[in-house]
């Protein structure tokens, strides 16, 4: 069965067995059930991919497609600023692992890309965009943007799969800059939604989560990302 299926790899989180731990101890790794359920309901085969750095080389060689998971916000130091107090930092480990995931990808421009919210925000931040840390400081509409669903309009440049309509979104951040990338939808209140690389057959953020969004808006991105997966498989 898995033979015929496309492989998409999904980020793990990192679970610290308390604030001290992060990075250290004996953290747990896990991934939400809706990730794998939407990959297999647009027609793939999900595979949690341990954070590991040593093992990117060994995981790209056996996938057909990659989906950055969902998570808490950046650590930004990395990207040369400070991070905002009210943030809830993500743990180092994985960090560490998706910008080395990121950096390997780049290697592989043909492997279909995917980021989640947080993995959206790390694909920006990566190609030079900038970051609002506190939605609730600088945008009347913040509340929109957590455990609310609200509307994303698809802009010029859009790829054809990217379908207008509701959404859910969870995030106290959002991208005000999309750096290398282009800006695909926004929400009625301006906040980036979508960023594509244009140059790459199929590398996407979104930053609300279409596994918990119900109809088109939530299926189509996993149902393009598999079936680019199928026809890079193809080739």
């Amino acid at each position: 069965m898995t033979d015929t299926l496309p492989r998409i790899g999904l980020t793990m989180d990192i679970e610290a067995e308390s604030p001290a731990a992060l990075g250290a101890g004996n953290p747990r790794t896990f991934v939400r059930l809706a990730y794998l359920r939407a990959i297999v309901a647009a027609g793939g085969w999900p595979v949690p991919l341990a954070p590991l750095v040593e093992l990117i080389p060994a995981q790209l060689a056996a996938l057909d497609g990659v989906v950055f998971t969902g998570g808490d916000d950046p650590i930004m130091e990395e990207f040369g600023v400070a991070t905002h107090p009210a943030a809830t930092p993500l743990n180092p480990l994985r960090q560490r692992y998706e910008l080395a995931l990121l950096e390997a990808l780049d290697g592989r421009p043909g492997m279909p890309v995917l980021g989640v919210c947080l993995g959206m925000q790390l694909m920006a931040l990566r190609a030079g965009g900038k970051l609002d840390q506190h939605l609730p400081e600088s945008r009347p509409t913040a509340a929109e943007h957590w455990e609310r669903e609200h509307e994303v309009i698809p802009g010029a440049g859009a790829p054809g799969w990217l379908a207008a309509g509701t959404v859910r979104s969870r995030h106290r951040q959002a991208i005000t800059e999309p750096g290398r990338l282009h800006v695909a939808a926004r929400a009625p209140d301006g906040v980036i939604e979508a960023v594509v690389d244009p140059d790459r057959p199929f590398y996407c953020g979104v930053q609300w989560h279409p596994e918990r969004t119900e109809g088109e808006p939530g299926v189509a991105v996993y149902r393009a990302l598999v079936e680019a997966a199928q026809r890079r498989g193809e080739e």
